[in-house]
């Protein structure tokens, strides 16, 4: 008869990396969705603003968008109509493809991102417990674990 408890159970290295992991993304996505507060959007704006800076002026359908997304389950074109209301990004019907449109960033977009990389050093912060070195084991390790 087992008369371990919950509490008292020992859970191996891998059991201990996925809480960690857990732990630690949660802190990371609570920094992020706090440092944006100040510039009023949300993480999923900021990656779609970022995908569209990067298609540097072309256009990108959101099912374009929506494949560069880092989360998948995000709802693209309800993000992109709030970015286009905030005058953020624009949009305008696809030359060739009458059921999709195509998607830009706006000037303004493109001055609070300039804006927001400012003050990304802020952001950073939280990972400077860690020495370059550690940085970059880390940063092989986790890309190790992803397919």
């Amino acid at each position: 008869m087992d008369t371990t408890t919950p509490e008292s159970k020992q859970i191996n290295e891998w059991e201990q990396l996925r809480i960690n992991l857990h732990r630690t993304s949660n802190l990371v996505k609570n920094e992020i969705r706090a440092f944006l507060e100040q510039f009023d959007i949300t993480p999923q704006q900021f990656s779609i603003l970022n995908i569209l800076r990067e298609a540097d002026g072309e256009p990108l359908s959101t099912n374009d968008i929506c494949e560069k997304m880092v989360d998948k389950m995000s709802d693209t074109s309800r993000i992109v109509d709030r970015l286009i209301s905030k005058d953020l990004a624009w949009k305008q019907p696809c030359s060739h493809d009458g059921r999709k449109v195509q998607v830009f960033l706006s000037n303004e977009g493109k001055y609070l991102l300039s804006t927001i990389d400012t003050k990304l050093k802020n952001l950073n912060s939280i990972f400077y417990s860690l020495s370059k070195d550690e940085a970059s084991q880390l940063n092989g390790l986790l890309e190790k674990l992803r397919p």
